[in-house]
């Protein structure tokens, strides 16, 4: 069965973020004191009393409106709600009860879910505030009193959760999951990816710069395997980071590049290749991950002979670096060649992840320097003894010298590369190590 779900929703400005930061135990939805701040569904995982389930918030329900952001806000939240088995609607106990709070209320009798009403920011805890009583007006049972700020009620908010847990779950082991974290700059189609990915409206999409601030994690699974695919705010350049909001966007987008398998970089095939798409693959390519790009809006390009062989081939000489990325060429609005990506996805997490037997890898490593000796410095010629693969995610070798001075870069690269000629390793970065001989392989 899936992994049980539990959606946090309420009005703008409760405190969602704070809770659901509490509970998942680190910063990731976004907090400030802002309404509005949250957008999308944020997914965390979590525990109690031994059972996992995933935590959604969700942007602030507001009252009907025709501002595109905002009805798409509601949407999100609707959605949460319909995946959730258990809902926790979020009250601000300073407030009172609210023409909206009532009408989230029945919005969610509606939906025949569990609810666990939690009135926030009862920050004077001890006997029972007598603001508390007014929330049974609601109809939807017992209120609890939290300070999600202060972390005080949050765990009997967690036991009545539990205990509306449906009794006959059992939670098998979900295999294995590649996660794929889509960056790239603002507005080059990364929300409009996942959601034809997902075949639903999973992200906000809409033409304005900046619209999704969180890394959003999506959950997909076909006959190529299981996914989470996080989608990432654009990442500006710092200069124009100047918005807090802004500035916690770029963090999570690092955090998703962190936590994924593949970074899969979307570049617009319209703008081409910039210095920023150029700064976001080398955040990728640093933190070791498996990377592909994929050039969208393809089909918005006036194509002759020899278009796409010319454009791929700009790419690989701009992108020294990471000649290794391979490059796909699609169209998210279309669907064109969307669904080739996941075969790649999944050659790249597997190159990523590839593991070398020592004898192989010496084997290689001799016959590179049969074919091209060593380099040698004021008489001393580089001696290259033995080597091992230490690490995975990205391929990391040690590689045991008699002088790690005479092992200049230009040397290094030839083996890399005699590496990839025979192993693939193609999409993954590849890390080399350099020790003299003596020295203990950590």
């Amino acid at each position: 069965m899936a992994k049980l779900a539990v959606a946090i929703v309420g009005k703008p400005n409760v405190g969602k973020s704070t809770f659901f930061n509490y509970i998942v135990g680190q910063r990731i939805s976004i907090v400030e004191d802002k309404p509005g701040i949250t957008r999308d569904r944020v997914y965390a995982e979590a525990n109690w009393r031994g059972i996992d389930f995933t935590l959604i918030d969700t942007a602030g329900i507001e009252p009907e409106s025709d501002d595109i952001i905002i009805s798409q806000m509601r949407e999100q939240a609707n959605i949460a709600i319909n995946i959730a088995d258990v809902i926790v609607f979020l009250t601000d106990i300073k407030q009172g009860v609210t023409a909206i709070d009532e009408e989230i209320a029945l919005m969610l009798k509606k939906s025949k879910k569990p609810i666990v009403l939690v009135c926030n920011k009862a920050d004077n805890f001890g006997d029972t505030p007598n603001e508390i009583y007014e929330f049974y007006n609601l109809g939807i049972g017992t209120p609890y009193p939290v300070s999600s700020v202060n972390a005080l009620g949050i765990g009997d908010v967690l036991d009545a959760i539990y205990e509306n847990f449906p009794k006959n779950n059992t939670q098998d082991d979900d295999g294995e999951i590649i996660k794929v974290a889509v960056i790239g700059k603002p507005n080059v189609g990364k929300s409009s990816l996942i959601n034809k990915i997902m075949g639903e409206n999973r992200v906000i999409v809409s033409n304005i710069a900046g619209t999704t601030r969180d890394a959003i994690d999506s959950e997909f699974e076909n006959e190529f395997g299981k996914y989470i695919f996080i989608d990432t705010a654009g990442i500006r350049r710092k200069s124009k980071v100047t918005e807090n909001i802004e500035k916690f966007s770029v963090m999570r987008t690092n955090l998703a590049i962190e936590r994924s398998d593949v970074c899969l970089v979307l570049i617009d095939a319209v703008e081409g290749l910039s210095e920023q798409d150029t700064k976001i693959i080398g955040e990728a390519h640093e933190a070791g991950k498996g990377l592909i790009i994929a050039v969208n809006k393809w089909d918005e390009i006036e194509k002759e002979t020899g278009t796409l062989e010319k454009f791929e081939k700009e790419l690989k000489n701009k992108l020294g670096f990471a000649s290794y990325a391979p490059i796909m060429f699609i169209s998210a609005k279309t669907g064109q060649r969307v669904n080739k990506l996941f075969e790649m996805i999944n050659k790249v997490a597997s190159q990523n992840a590839i593991r070398i037997s020592t004898s192989v890898l010496n084997d290689v490593i001799n016959q590179a320097i049969a074919v091209v000796q060593p380099p040698t410095d004021k008489g001393r010629r580089l001696k290259l003894y033995y080597g091992t693969q230490a690490t995975t995610k990205p391929p990391t070798f040690v590689i045991f010298v008699n002088n790690k001075e005479l092992f200049h870069f230009s040397y290094q690269r030839y083996i890399i590369n005699c590496l990839r000629n025979n192993f693939g390793l193609e999409g993954t970065p590849v890390r080399l190590i350099i020790r003299e001989k003596g020295e203990k392989e950590e």
